[in-house]
């Protein structure tokens, strides 16, 4: 696939240690679009220098909105593809190549399945998920969407989704989703939403405004 066509959204927040590994290993694969989440660390000049297009944003507005950013810009340089990833390594840039096949050939949304779970959240996430929209692992950070599918609901995010809102509107829209398995990487550094109980009680919020919105798709 012409790498032109696909881009690889990646927030970041604090991420100087990891993103230039991160990206090195996406570049060949298509244009990568690192969101920096306004980082206090030397994430954003690490990025540019690895060549990628950075999108930076005042303060630290949270995950959901700097993907919102990402697509936003994925979407103003025309590309028909985006795979968003974790700028932290727990992503393997190997199962790119896997994604953008299914996308190109079989899929609307692609959704990576972990092979680790760590919260009670996730699993209660997951659970609805499967049984419910088609999706084993709604709360995986990598996953890829056509990009029609972030044109017709008209944004990644709306209610705080934990990156979920997207996939869950393509699935009532009757879209394929394809579920792809995916080995992770242990985290370097403090996790994304900081403790379990604040973790699962964004998880909860998340996936309670996910099963009420989804009514109105």
């Amino acid at each position: 696939m012409d790498r032109s066509r696909v881009a690889i959204v990646i927030p970041a927040f604090n991420e100087a240690l990891t993103i230039h590994q991160v990206l090195e290993a996406v570049q060949s694969q298509g244009i990568s679009v690192v969101v920096d989440d306004g980082s206090g660390d030397e994430t954003a000049a690490r990025a540019a220098a690895s060549g990628a297009d950075v999108v930076r944003l005042r303060g630290n507005n949270g995950y959901d909105s700097a993907l919102n950013a990402g697509f936003s810009r994925a979407a103003q340089i025309g590309c028909e593809f985006i795979v968003t990833m974790d700028a932290d390594g727990q992503h393997d840039p190997a199962y790119l190549g896997a994604f953008l096949q299914a996308l190109e050939t079989e899929a609307d949304v692609v959704v990576g399945v972990r092979d680790r779970r760590q919260r009670l959240g996730e699993a209660m996430f997951s659970w609805i998920g499967r049984a419910w929209w088609g999706i084993h692992d709604p709360l995986c950070g990598m996953k890829g969407y056509r990009m029609s599918i972030y044109r017709e609901l008209g944004c990644f995010d709306s209610y705080g989704s934990v990156g979920t809102e997207l996939a869950i509107f393509a699935a009532r829209r009757q879209c394929r989703i394809a579920n792809l398995p995916i080995r992770t990487r242990a985290r370097s550094g403090q996790p994304r939403f900081g403790s379990s109980l604040r973790a699962n009680y964004l998880i909860l919020r998340a996936l309670w405004h996910g099963i009420r919105r989804g009514y109105n798709y």
